[in-house]
């Protein structure tokens, strides 16, 4: 039987059905929000993965084509591999959702959401996201929930919470946000220089609006809802627990405050095992094996209480640092002689080496989505070898942590880009890291704005950006600026925020426990911003504006423009007159049916010449302007001279001269150069010219 619940949400109705479709998954919704809809499937596996220290959630977002009326482009018309969007929208669902199983389940457990209509007004990425919750919900799976998202934008001076495709053209923000009953559990988007005020604001906006969608996710579940199967939760062994901070507390207490990270790792690894060996001796059987299976949780639960703990008592990090210290930072420039532009950006123990590449309009990214076809001239892919962190394994293609981590530092940066106006290039930015120890996509946004400045690239203003962590234990509060991957592991939040000296340009945020408040908030964006600036120091520092120079390895192009109805001449049948301009120049030209004309070249003299020969094919005519002209035709009323490349006119028998003319050919011959005046262009379009008005006029003697 279906059943069904509705709210709301902005100006459109949000309806969240079952019943109806996939019924044989743990927990199925339908998610109706103006005409988009999307099914949500729930599924989970009988028996608990054994022998892994991970949840093993699998969430997949899938885009079809018919959804929006089209037919996949290619030669097999069906849909692929996940597109960028998708493998984000996927990341975006799985966030918030991750943290919100029981502790203990591990089952494997997998969400697709699959979108069935789009509308182009009301974002499928929202409700996959509360289908994804309403189907947990329902389902039997042990789920902490439910949660809701919305996208906060400001149009006009107003919040607008889930903004439609045109409003969002001009938002000041696009900021998705994810919140349970008691907090906010995830933030990502991007924003045009806004202040840390104006993002605090569209956050408790965001919660608000939230409500009422967890009023019906309960309504829903309280009507069909599934008892949740029984698990074993994870439970540390507290005896084990006092055991080991009695006999191993000193030798931890030594490891965690050994300064470098692989040593600290390797201290706190060995200190592991060495307690593990101490308490097993005299041990078998039951006993022994009891003792091995709970004595990694307790020991971790050890070590991260002490570090919390000591952070809080003593106001010092690891490694000594306080709470708003940012790490020894570096900066370089031009470190690489080929490339357009390049940077290295270290802080601490993670570098990324940032390159970027100038290319033409021939190396835009077409991308074909749900909502149409577009182009994309400034992309920043990040990639992140294994080596990065000491370790071995295999190079891949990029995986979801590096998409998404490639498109946080995109979105950071696309508010400072120039226009195609002032750069008509096609970008393309690479972040390589190279060593990591915290928030590699914060070093390779600071990265990026340096390798642009090094390229010539106008920028708007230098982007950077910082990782904020939290420590929380009842009223007592550590907000941690620039925080290590330890920071992040065994702290409560994880706050990412990058912008220029004026204002945020990008943030995302994932939050580990309920309770965050608007003041924790508030000041950690502060603190944030005091480290911003202080990280955008050092960067000017070292280039404080874009270089006045391209690089001599990357193509000059130089961009004119043409009336459209010019094009043609510009063109010609079949192409043949573009051809001959590139083949004559050696330059590049690329026309667009708006008349803008690129006209790409290393060389200047060849990209000149290429340039003057379009302006003058395309050129109009003027009463009154002198031309110097060739002289193509002769008749006996008079001479036909070539003014442009695709203009004639006639110089009458009686504009040759002065005195009285009797054959043309006394004064002109078929390809001499003279030097014409335009002196009438009449209805029909024809020319004429006068040599006359250009010759000083005889004095008449006197008798």
């Amino acid at each position: 039987m279906k059943n069904q619940v509705s709210c709301e949400l902005g100006d459109r109705l949000l309806t969240i059905e079952t019943g109806h479709l996939a019924r044989q998954a743990n927990g199925s919704v339908v998610v109706h929000y103006g005409e988009t809809v999307v099914l949500v499937t729930a599924t989970a596996s009988r028996e608990k993965r054994e022998d892994i220290d991970f949840f093993p959630l699998t969430v997949d977002y899938q885009e079809k084509y018919y959804s929006a009326g089209k037919i996949p482009g290619g030669f097999f018309k069906r849909e692929g591999r996940p597109s960028t969007k998708a493998t984000l929208s996927s990341r975006l669902i799985d966030r918030p959702l991750r943290p919100s199983f029981e502790s203990g389940y591990a089952n494997d457990t997998h969400i697709v959401a699959t979108v069935l209509s789009v509308d182009q007004k009301s974002d499928p990425e929202i409700a996959a996201l509360i289908g994804a919750s309403a189907a947990l919900e329902i389902s039997n799976i042990p789920f902490k929930g439910p949660l809701a998202g919305v996208i906060i934008g400001h149009v006009n001076g107003e919040f607008v919470v889930n903004p439609t495709s045109e409003q969002k053209k001009n938002s000041q923000m696009h900021i998705f946000v994810v919140a349970n009953r008691d907090a906010i559990l995830m933030v990502e988007g991007k924003a045009s220089e806004i202040s840390e005020a104006m993002l605090v604001e569209a956050l408790m906006l965001a919660h608000k609006s939230i409500q009422p969608i967890l009023d019906i996710q309960d309504e829903l579940a309280e009507k069909v809802g599934q008892p949740k199967m029984k698990f074993e939760k994870l439970e540390v062994d507290s005896a084990l627990k006092e055991k080991i901070k009695k006999q191993g507390l000193s030798l931890i207490q030594k490891a965690v405050h050994v300064a470098a990270k692989h040593e600290r790792q390797e201290a706190i690894a060995s200190t592991h095992k060495k307690l593990l060996d101490d308490f097993s001796q005299n041990l078998e059987g039951h006993v022994l094996s009891h003792l091995k299976n709970n004595f990694g949780l307790a020991y971790s639960e050890v070590v991260d209480e002490y570090i919390r703990s000591e952070m809080l008592k003593t106001k010092k990090r690891i490694g000594g640092r306080g709470f708003e210290e940012i790490r020894d930072i570096t900066c370089e420039v031009g470190v690489l002689p080929r490339t357009h532009g390049s940077s290295v950006f270290t802080r601490g123990e993670t570098q990324a080496l940032v390159t970027v590449t100038l290319g033409t309009s021939d190396d835009e990214q077409i991308i074909d989505s749900l909502e149409g076809e577009s182009s994309q001239t400034f992309m920043l892919h990040y990639n992140f070898p294994p080596f990065a962190t000491g370790e071995v394994g295999f190079l891949r293609g990029p995986g979801r942590r590096e998409i998404g981590h490639g498109q946080l530092a995109q979105v950071a940066l696309e508010g400072v880009i120039p226009g195609p106006e002032q750069c008509p290039y096609t970008l393309r930015v690479v972040s390589e890291i190279l060593e990591s120890n915290g928030s590699s996509s914060m070093a390779s946004v600071c990265g990026a704005s340096l390798a642009l400045m090094d390229a010539g690239i106008s920028i708007k203003a230098p982007v950077a950006g910082i990782a904020m962590g939290l420590i929380k234990e009842k009223d007592e509060i550590a907000i941690l600026s620039d925080i290590l991957g330890d920071e992040d592991h065994f702290g409560d939040m994880d706050f990412k925020v990058a912008g220029t000296a004026k204002g945020i340009t990008a943030v995302q945020m994932d939050i580990k426990i309920a309770g965050i408040s608007k003041e924790i908030m508030e000041k950690a964006l502060d603190q944030a911003k005091a480290g911003r600036l202080f990280i955008l120091e050092k960067m000017r520092n070292i280039i404080d504006v874009p270089r006045k120079e391209l690089s001599k390895h990357a193509p000059r192009i130089e961009v004119i423009y043409v009336k459209p109805d010019k094009i043609g001449a510009v063109i010609g049948k079949g192409g043949s007159t573009i051809k001959k301009i590139i083949e004559e120049t050696g330059a590049k030209v690329d026309i667009s049916d708006d008349g803008k004309v690129c006209i790409i070249s290393n060389d200047p003299q060849a990209q000149a010449r290429a340039k003057k020969i379009i302006e003058g094919l395309t050129e109009e005519v003027e009463v009154g302007k002198i031309y110097k002209g060739r002289v193509a035709k002769i008749v006996d009323f008079g001479a036909f001279v070539d003014i442009l490349p695709q203009v004639s006119g006639l110089v009458h028998i009686s504009e040759l001269d002065h005195y009285r003319v009797n054959q043309v050919s006394d004064i002109v011959k078929v390809g001499d150069e003279v030097e014409v005046k335009v002196i009438k262009i009449t209805p029909e379009g024809k020319v004429n010219l006068s040599r006359k008005a250009l010759l000083k006029k005889p004095q008449v003697q006197e008798q």
